[in-house]
């Protein structure tokens, strides 16, 4: 069974940065992917970032590209996600999500769902 841990959600103002992490366990994660979604209240959860564990191939949201990094540790199964120059409309509940056959990227891609992080982004 797996199991995801976020954490690093917290208030800052526009243009600054914060780091979450999701800690993984459960699993051998060699063959997943890993992602990081979001949902603001009143609106769809929706795709921020995903890795591929054993690859380290990356995709981005285009509303986010530039600005937020993904990452993972193999060593501490943790995976990163770096956001930078925050914008209110960050503003959201973050979730990491895994699973090991994913496609769209589409919350529906994802089994395995860590609890959330709030992060609020202050104008």
């Amino acid at each position: 069974q797996v199991q995801l841990v976020e954490s690093g959600g917290g208030l800052v103002q526009a243009g600054g940065s914060l780091r979450l992490s999701c800690a993984a366990s459960g699993r051998t994660f060699s063959s997943y992917t890993m992602g990081w979604f979001r949902q603001a209240p009143g609106k769809e959860r929706e795709f921020v970032a995903a890795i591929g564990w054993s690859t380290g191939l990356r995709y981005y949201a285009d509303s986010v590209k530039g600005r937020f990094t993904i990452s993972r540790d193999n060593a501490k199964n943790t995976m990163y996600l770096q956001m930078n120059v925050l914008k209110p409309e960050d503003t959201a509940v973050y979730y990491c999500a895994a699973d090991t056959n994913v496609r769209y990227f589409t919350p529906a891609d994802f089994g395995s769902w860590g609890q959330g992080t709030q992060v609020t982004v202050s104008s």
